[in-house]
């Protein structure tokens, strides 16, 4: 029988010091379940980038343990470009706000490719609640004694962060009612068991259309384009207040300078796509290309954010 030899072929078009086998697909880890917003994001991506690379690109979910895990994961992997990581505010941001013992270091143990996306929060009410705007809630919230109830998909969330910042902003207390992710707290939303809750826009807007729950109003900067009638807490009470969910792309530290600047080019090059970008905002999101050294920094000030933050409002996880 004749033999074959396989050659090791350039991955990534071949950009510089990055070699795998022919059939080693490139990994993207995702910190989270199927269907999550940065599933979907990194998902999107990795279709496209395989119709533009040698390899096939792939998602892998590795959820739980607050994205602790898949970030040991990524952090251990070859730097050469095959393991990349598609991680969140959560694990790339808050948990270093929040976890004292936090066993990898989001800036010195991943180098910074680019963010995928941002992710609206918003405040969102069962409709017997009494306001339906930001200057209503801000009443509301004042008058309240004890302090109102809001819903949460977790203590350290994105959305439960966001939900601090704006009390402190606004100088109110508000009684944070954590659960295990956002679909049993948007179940007792609608059910009126609590009236209020803090989560991303995407996930709240179908039960809003479906008349089931009102919107008061989204942490980002100004309104979001899809959805143009819901007003922002920083144009009506909260001036200057931002608090937005994010997807980035990193990979273990150490990637080549050259290989970091192809994959940011081609994967930036994805987020200029008009059907990707609309694939993105029908999922409830912005599409957000950065060079690398735009990521590096926006990380470094996304951390230093929510661990005042975090100081603030005394929150800390044991992990």
């Amino acid at each position: 029988m004749r033999r074959r030899t396989l050659f090791a072929v350039p991955v990534l078009l071949a950009a510089p010091g990055l070699r795998a086998q022919p059939d080693r697909p490139v990994r993207i880890i995702v910190p989270f379940p199927p269907g999550q917003s940065t599933d979907i994001v990194a998902r999107l991506v990795a279709d496209a980038l395989s119709a533009r690379w040698p390899q096939r690109v792939v998602v892998e979910n590795r959820a739980g343990g607050a994205g602790v895990p898949a970030m040991e994961a990524a952090r251990a992997a070859p730097a050469d470009g095959s393991v990349l990581v598609a991680g969140s505010i959560g694990p790339m941001a808050v948990n270093a706000a929040v976890m004292p013992r936090l066993p990898y270091d989001p800036e010195r143990d991943f180098t910074p490719i680019t963010n995928l996306s941002r992710v609206p929060l918003c405040i969102v009410a069962h409709p017997s609640f009494p306001a339906s705007d930001p200057a209503g809630f801000l009443a509301a919230a004042r008058a309240a004694n004890p302090p109102l109830d809001v819903a949460t998909a977790g203590p350290a969330s994105g959305a439960h962060m966001a939900a601090e910042l704006l009390a402190h902003r606004l100088g109110v207390r508000l009684n944070m009612v954590h659960y295990r992710g956002s679909g049993p707290a948007v179940t007792d939303l609608i059910a009126g068991t609590v009236r209020l809750m803090t989560d991303s826009l995407a996930s709240a807007l179908p039960h809003v259309r479906g008349g089931r729950l009102k919107l008061i109003g989204v942490s980002t900067a100004g309104r979001v384009p899809w959805a143009p009638e819901v007003p922002s807490f920083a144009e009506t009470i909260a001036p200057g207040y931002e608090a937005v969910g994010w997807n980035g792309l990193a990979g273990p530290a150490g990637l080549a300078p050259a290989l970091v600047e192809r994959i940011n080019a081609d994967v930036t090059a994805v987020l200029r796509d008009r059907a990707v970008v609309a694939r993105i905002e029908e999922a409830g999101m912005i599409a957000d290309p950065m060079t690398p050294a735009q990521f590096q920094a926006f990380l470094r000030a996304e951390i230093a954010r929510w661990r005042e933050v975090a100081r603030i409002a005394n929150v800390t996880i044991e992990g």
